[in-house]
């Protein structure tokens, strides 16, 4: 089914388990696609993504090899397929739903933009610098042997960009970069962990990407972000970052005002963090937290509490702050979450001196451990009145 015409150049269709745009008129294409029609190419027909698996549980099985291992052959049946000519073709791949697709369209002056992304973040996200398993060792290498050929692509970033100017070899790079950044800033802004660190996420580990600008006239040699194509491949980038991991995952801004939000990088659960944070009450009020635990960490005022010390700590982590101040600062700001959780903000002098005494490291496990006991402080004066207010 035909979805949309943009600028008499490109049209983008959806059928099954692929969308793919066809290049009605003559575009210079760069891609990641793994086939040998990867890279950058002028004489390309069609770009297509394609739902290669499941997102779950699918993802070693024989088609996925193909993806991995024999992308021609990949690229050949899925053309097949959809009638699509394989050798005209750049290819991506991913785990996620054609129907959660996301298309943001840009105009300034004479100038277009048009972005399709598909997305998912919830099984592969991660941060540039991350470990990493997969390694492509030379065939006569006498360490061959620990070359590690696993990818998982449940949890992929896919984007194929169109702009209706030709842009040159170096500003197709260019807008790459800037696509880059602007779906790393969606993810920031989505508190996207990473799943292999305790980090945030910057992407995904099997991200990919196709730029194609049309052919004829003269050429941009620009696409960074002081440039107004730069400007809207990143708000274009950004928005369908940001919707279609909407539709893929529910992932939104509202949906991560929330404490655990931000603590699941510390490798918690929900079902964890409440446990963790019952450890420092008594069993009836442990009792009564896990009956009313999503509104007590959904909670404006104790979400804002928990973001601030979370951040804090990637301030001290990346050595923005000196780790001298940690125990001031880890106790004043922990103090901030228990009388967010409580409502007594005149108690958070009270509430830094208890904490004070607690264990101050940044170590992923004590860290989380120090915000439970920061929770479980104000939720203990939650209901409790001092005589004097009574």
């Amino acid at each position: 089914m035909k979805l949309a015409e943009f600028y008499g150049g490109i049209e983008i269709n959806r059928e099954e388990k692929i969308v793919y745009a066809r290049l009605i008129s003559p575009h210079r294409v760069l891609s990641t696609c793994r086939s040998s029609t990867g890279g950058l190419h002028d004489d390309l027909l069609y770009i297509f993504n394609h739902q290669s698996c499941e997102p779950k549980g699918d993802h070693m099985n024989t088609r996925m090899h193909k993806v991995i291992d024999r992308p021609d052959e990949y690229k050949k049946d899925v053309s097949d397929r959809y009638n699509l000519p394989s050798q005209k073709c750049a290819t991506l791949g991913t785990a996620a739903n054609m129907n959660n697709a996301a298309i943001c369209h840009e105009r300034f002056c004479d100038l277009e933009v048009v972005t399709v992304c598909t997305g998912g973040v919830e099984g592969n996200a991660g941060r540039a610098g991350d470990p990493a398993s997969y390694y492509e060792p030379q065939k006569d290498n006498e360490d061959s042997e620990n070359g590690q050929r696993s990818i998982s692509i449940v949890g992929t970033i896919n984007a194929m960009i169109f702009i209706n100017r030709e842009l040159t070899p170096g500003a197709m790079v260019t807008a790459v970069i800037t696509a880059t950044e602007a779906k790393t800033a969606a993810l920031q802004e989505l508190e996207v962990p990473s799943r292999y660190s305790d980090e945030l996420a910057t992407g995904t580990g099997t991200d990919q990407i196709a730029v194609a600008s049309k052919l004829g006239g003269e050429a941009i040699s620009y696409a960074g972000k002081h440039s107004k194509v730069g400007e809207l491949i990143g708000r274009t980038m950004h928005d369908a970052v940001k919707r279609t991991l909407s539709l893929q995952n529910s992932l939104t801004p509202a949906g991560q005002c929330s404490s655990f939000a931000h603590l699941k990088r510390l490798g918690t659960s929900e079902k964890e963090l409440c446990q963790k944070i019952g450890e420092f009450l008594c069993k009836d009020d442990a009792d009564i937290l896990e009956m009313n635990f999503s509104n007590i960490i959904n909670d404006p005022l104790t979400v804002a509490a928990v973001a601030a010390l979370m951040h804090l700590r990637d301030k001290f982590l990346w050595g923005i702050l000196p780790d001298s101040c940690i125990p001031e600062v880890l106790a004043a700001y922990g103090a901030q979450i228990s009388a967010a959780v409580s409502g007594k903000s005149n108690r958070s002098y009270a509430y830094m001196q208890m904490l004070s005494a607690s264990d101050m490291s940044l170590e992923k496990h004590a860290f989380l451990d120090f915000v439970c006991q920061a929770l479980a402080l104000g939720f203990k004066e939650k209901w409790s009145y001092p005589e004097s207010q009574a």
